[in-house]
């Protein structure tokens, strides 16, 4: 039985930590979805999802040292996924080995240590907090944070854009010129890992990714080109989170899983549907070009 939409949106009237968690995910959207949206152009994703998990063993550390402290934690996750992306540099510069490789190997440790940290001296309850967070438990502090690493990404691209963009199409070209292409490189490894670190209490370190690569697949199935894509994927992100934050309060599942699942369901959605090569799409379009 349906819900009256009176009854449906009520939770987000009636309950301050509701609030908090939409003002929460609205925020992350604006922040990870143009950050995904320039990992799926250049070929990046499995990055992103290796990144989030080598945010763990830094906050677990954080963790460990000081307890559930949101400036120590995001420290240490900043810190451990900064490594993890240097590492792999390094070894991806001084062997054969390919990035993507270099990445899954060093984010498969991060993710080891990061759980024997938390096994260690914390508890089971500490582990999941981490692994899949806790949107509705989302305080000022955490609010801010995450304001203030969106405000700060947002800024960021729009100073960088041109460079992104050319280092993501024709990198070659950019080197020729003299472009800021490894600094260019270096900015949006230092965005992803911020904005994974912002994201890790509301929806943890597993779940993160989730809100910042599945929005910008699906945009690409509808739009062309890098604002119109990215603009489109915050607002399936938007949607997706808000959608998700009301599956979790009325069913009573947990906020975090909930949230990506709504953007796995726009995803699919998106792959089916999309205007741009969905593949219901182009079987219709196939068809009235065969009757035509």
């Amino acid at each position: 039985m349906s819900l009256p939409a009176a009854a449906l949106w009520e939770p987000f009237v009636e309950f301050a930590f509701m609030r908090r968690a939409l003002v929460a995910t609205l925020a992350l959207s604006l922040g990870c979805a143009p950050i995904g949206c320039v990992l799926v152009l250049r070929r990046m994703s499995l990055v992103g999802d290796a990144m989030a998990h080598a945010v763990l063993p830094g906050a677990a550390a954080g963790f460990l040292l000081a307890g559930l402290s949101l400036p120590a934690m995001s420290l240490g996750g900043f810190v451990a996924a900064l490594a993890v992306a240097l590492a792999a540099g390094f070894v991806t510069r001084g062997t054969p080995q390919r990035e993507d490789a270099s990445f899954a190997a060093f984010y498969l440790m991060a993710l080891a240590l990061g759980v024997l940290l938390v096994s260690w001296r914390g508890s089971q309850v500490d582990l999941m907090h981490m692994l899949f967070g806790s949107v509705l438990a989302v305080d000022d502090a955490g609010l801010l944070q995450i304001a203030a690493v969106t405000s700060a990404t947002l800024w960021a691209l729009a100073l960088m854009y041109r460079p992104l963009v050319l280092e993501s199409f024709d990198p070659g070209f950019l080197r020729s010129v003299g472009g800021p292409g490894a600094h260019a490189h270096m900015l949006l490894l230092v965005l992803l890992v911020a904005n994974l670190v912002s994201a890790f209490q509301a929806i943890g370190t597993l779940m993160a990714v989730g809100l910042m690569m599945l929005p910008a697949a699906a945009a690409r199935f509808w739009v062309a080109g890098l604002p119109a894509m990215a603009a489109f994927a915050v607002a399936i992100g938007a949607v997706s989170g808000t959608a998700g934050l009301l599956l979790s309060y009325h069913a009573e599942l947990p906020s975090g899983p909930s949230i990506v699942l709504a953007c796995g369901a726009a995803y699919i959605a998106s792959v089916l549907l999309g205007a741009r090569d969905g593949i219901v799409t182009r079987r219709l379009r196939a068809t009235v070009h065969l009757v035509r």
